[in-house]
């Protein structure tokens, strides 16, 4: 388990083929006196799911938001395929999007629009330049991949919440984008749900060889998909390491986890 100080990174993947997506750097974010982010480091390499774990109101979801230009940091740098965030404009920033997916706690489908619709919004939103048969294609290759093929004339209302959550995912990877940030992927579902999401997770992964920050405090999720582990407290990246190195460890502030 190393500290955010050491420069080598715990990851089972890492190779010398592995480039670095994401480089955050001394990241600062307060909201008046709370200082939620206070110098905060992380590294994620190309192809390697790294969960971000904390209490509630740690700072988890401030750190995505900032790293996808939903917030502006007070200072540090968030580099994203070297490109810093901070510095981008907002047409930059909209190009640097497409290669980002953001699966939302709340999944965020529109309810109005049926499961194709949601999905082509995606494509549509970004103005990706595909011909009608390519839109069908995607779209039913994307619900392939969630398992529900047969959904897709469905609407919102008419989904269990599993299979929201499971075209939401199909919603935020149709894009196939390099980079992943899933926010409590598996919060409100039952235990049998929650693993088919995790598995859906790691088969994306593979399939795309995308990195992904994945927000959680659901052990079982964080056992399943992680191939790091971040704890984010105080502001700062606490300690990182293998789920295993977690799960074994001695200090007070990682067993309050596994109780």
């Amino acid at each position: 388990m190393t500290t955010a100080a050491d420069k080598s990174n715990s990851n089972r993947n890492d190779s010398p083929n592995n480039g670095q997506v994401i480089v955050i750097e001394n990241l600062c974010k307060a909201f008046g006196k709370n200082v939620v982010l206070n110098g905060f480091n992380l590294t994620i390499n190309k192809g390697e799911n790294v969960v971000v774990l904390g209490k509630s109101g740690s700072g988890k979801s401030v750190l995505i938001k900032c790293l996808i230009g939903l917030l502006k940091p007070d200072s540090g740098k968030i580099l994203v395929f070297g490109d810093d965030v901070v510095e981008l404009n907002h047409d930059d920033l909209d190009k640097l999007r497409t290669k980002i997916g953001f699966l939302f706690q709340s999944n965020a489908l529109y309810d109005s629009m049926t499961v194709r619709e949601n999905l082509e919004f995606s494509l549509r939103r970004h103005s990706i330049d595909v011909s009608q048969q390519e839109v069908d294609r995607l779209v039913k290759e994307t619900l392939e991949n969630v398992n529900l093929p047969h959904t897709i004339d469905m609407m919102p209302a008419e989904l269990s919440g599993g299979m929201a959550k499971r075209i939401a995912l199909a919603r935020t990877m149709i894009l196939k984008p390099e980079i992943v940030l899933y926010d409590e992927p598996t919060t409100g579902l039952d235990p049998v749900t929650a693993r088919e999401i995790d598995k859906l997770i790691v088969k994306l992964q593979h399939k795309y060889h995308a990195s992904s920050i994945i927000i959680s405090h659901d052990m079982n999720c964080v056992k399943n998909t992680a191939d790091r582990v971040v704890l984010l407290l105080d502001g700062k990246c606490y300690l990182q390491g293998t789920y295993e190195e977690f799960e074994n460890s001695t200090d007070e502030n990682i067993k309050q986890f596994f109780e």
